[in-house]
Formats: C-alpha cells, structure tokens, sequence
C-alpha cells in the first residue's frame, strides 16, 4: 500500500498545492496556514530536509512511487529519549484509507527499536476524529487536553495530548 522512504529536493513539487488547500491544512501545524507562495513553501522544505533534531519520512504510494505526505518526530531529546510525532497527509484522494495508522505504527516503531526513545506524544486537534482513532489503534493513549488552543474556522477548539511509552509498543 505505502512505503516509507526519505525525501529528496524535489518531494516539494506537491506541496505547493497541499498548502494551499484549506481543507488539506485544517488540522496541520499553524505554519502551514501562513505558507503561501511558492517561495516560501521551498525556503521551508528546504530547511526541513536539513533539521538534526527531527526524523523525517516520505510516505509513497508503493506501486507508483507518488508522494502523499510526511511523517515523522520532531524535537528529538536525547537525554530526555523523547520526541514529538508528527504526519501530514496531503493527497485528499488517500485521506479514510488506513493509511494514518499504517504510517503511524511504523514511524512509532523507528522511534523505539532505532531511535532508542522512552517516549513519544503528539498533539491533535479534538475535531480531528479520524486523527484521535488512527492515534489510538497505534497505541497512543491520553494525556491530557489543551483548553480552546487552537483557532480555526473562526473559533477556538481543544488540543489532545497523546503519547506511547516505549514499554506500551507492541512490535
């Protein structure tokens, strides 16, 4: 179905549209709501592609090699072994496919089995329903809720902290 693989210069040719399509952005990283033009859409790749605290992954449709998002941690502690996972999924054509859970259980497992983390949370906004199931099937629990954090579609909404302790994976 997909495969994992690292992202070269020229993955960013998709994001150009994906970052301007608001329904593909809704629940991303507030940058995104503020990447318009395609200049500022390639300084920001090209600084993603070199980030030292952060695994970042491709994810590819495996029989034809077409880019669909990226995934990874972020905010890599290694003295805290922890980090912050991450997955954006910017071809709409690929959203309700199981697609999220596939990606995340292997990012989550990189994490734990080569990266050697204890720890790994994530944020996710609570409108974000096939977010909050595909986090819980690989294994993320609750932590807690940030109160009205988030503004989107002119109001204000919770964000969930999830995490997974490395003693918590399953492999």
């Amino acid at each position: 179905m997909i495969v994992l693989e690292p992202l070269c210069k020229e993955d960013v040719i998709p994001f150009y549209s994906w970052l301007n399509d608001d329904d593909v952005i809704k629940y991303s990283m507030s940058l995104f709501q503020r990447l318009n033009s395609p200049e500022q859409i390639k300084n920001w790749f090209d600084r993603l592609l070199e980030e030292q605290n952060t695994y970042n992954i491709g994810i590819y449709v495996e029989t034809t090699k077409e880019l669909i998002g990226y995934a990874g941690i972020s905010g890599i502690s290694t003295l805290n072994k922890s980090g912050e996972y991450f997955i954006f999924i910017g071809d709409k054509n690929q959203w309700g496919k199981g697609i999220g859970t596939i990606v995340t259980q292997k990012v989550v497992a990189y994490g734990f089995e080569v990266l050697n983390l204890h720890r790994i949370m994530l944020t996710v906004s609570q409108p974000n329903i096939g977010g909050v199931k595909a986090y819980e099937r690989a294994g993320f629990n609750v932590e807690g809720v940030l109160r009205e954090a988030c503004y989107r579609d002119g109001a204000f909404h919770d964000k969930i902290v999830m995490s997974i302790l490395q003693s918590e994976y399953e492999k």
